[in-house]
């Protein structure tokens, strides 16, 4: 699992850096990216419940710090009405704003993360 601190101005990130970057471009099929912020209780439990899960160790995983990357921040804004309501995760291109564990590993499955 990747922290990104850097993303693409869209929230666009492809895949996960090693360097603990992340790549700009469009989101690919199955990529799972993380917006989280520190401090905050939901993505807390989001990410803990996570260390369970496969998805945990896929390379399509990628956690961004939105107090780190502003890039990030614009990009859950527009998608949560123009809050910065974390944590927001988007499953292949498409996001969800506070999904539980179950809704995203869901989602995951759904579209082959």
């Amino acid at each position: 699992m990747t922290d990104a601190t850097s993303g693409a101005a869209s929230g666009a990130t492809s895949g996960a850096a090693t360097d603990g970057s992340a790549t700009d471009g469009v989101a690919g099929s199955g990529e799972v990216v993380l917006y989280w912020r520190p401090l905050c209780t939901y993505c807390m439990k989001l990410r803990f419940g996570l260390l369970f899960t496969r998805l945990r160790y896929s390379r399509r995983f990628t956690r961004v710090n939105i107090w780190k990357d502003p890039d990030a921040a614009a990009y859950v804004r527009s998608v949560a009405d123009g809050n910065e309501t974390v944590p927001t995760v988007r499953v292949a291109g498409r996001p969800m704003v506070n999904p539980s564990l179950r809704q995203l590993l869901a989602a995951a499955g759904e579209y082959g993360a």
